[in-house]
């Protein structure tokens, strides 16, 4: 574990990678699982090795509004959050591409932020880093139609995978922004038909312009 630490977090001490490894655990998840529900107390954040981890809400009636993903080299931050406080989680987790994750006991959250400079550099950034994207996300609901939370939505996926092809569905999508696929596939035929994207039976392709 250690050797993937030190190439996934290279900010990390070698202090704070010899303490993670004596007291982390590693875990090996497939794709769709659930690893975090709404309600739940959290004991660990997660730091990401390899894979992919899908942050979102989830309503009353089992709808979904995606926020953001958890990638190599990424945290959790309202796990941090929700722990320093001893609060229940107000998101979900779902592994969307086979992971490798490691798990951190936030008891020890406060010890290694005062032990570690390296953790603590990283835990602020993350924070900082999470509260941008989310009032992006925020910007995102408020202030666009949904044409232009589609496109939007669509930019932060090309950006997640760094590839213009996107293996979704029009119902994956409309689960995301919380709508109905009908709605999602106008709007992509419309894309379409203005030279944005090319529709295919399983992908999206997006085109730059």
């Amino acid at each position: 574990m250690s050797s993937s630490l030190q190439q996934i977090f290279p900010s990390f001490s070698t202090p704070l990678i010899e303490a993670i490894n004596q007291n982390a655990n590693e875990q090996f998840v497939s794709a769709g699982t659930v690893i975090m529900r709404t309600g739940q107390y959290i004991k660990n954040t997660m730091l990401v090795i390899s894979g992919k981890v899908k942050i979102y809400r989830e309503d009353e009636n089992g709808g979904e509004f995606f926020m953001y993903y958890l990638q190599p080299g990424q945290a959790c931050a309202l796990s941090m959050v929700c722990a320093t406080k001893s609060e229940k989680s107000q998101i979900m987790a779902k592994v969307v591409e086979d992971a490798e994750l490691i798990s951190v006991p936030l008891s020890l959250m406060d010890k290694w932020m005062m032990e570690h400079r390296s953790w603590y550099e990283f835990v602020i950034a993350t924070y900082r880093n999470r509260f941008e994207e989310v009032l992006e996300v925020l910007d995102s609901v408020a202030f666009r139609a949904m044409d232009e939370r589609l496109e939007f939505y669509l930019k932060r996926q090309v950006a997640s995978c760094d590839c213009k092809d996107l293996k979704l569905s029009h119902q994956e999508i409309a689960m995301d922004l919380n709508t109905s696929r009908e709605v999602v596939s106008r709007l992509l035929k419309k894309m379409e038909q203005r030279g944005l994207l090319k529709l295919h039976r399983n992908h999206i392709e997006v085109v730059t312009k």
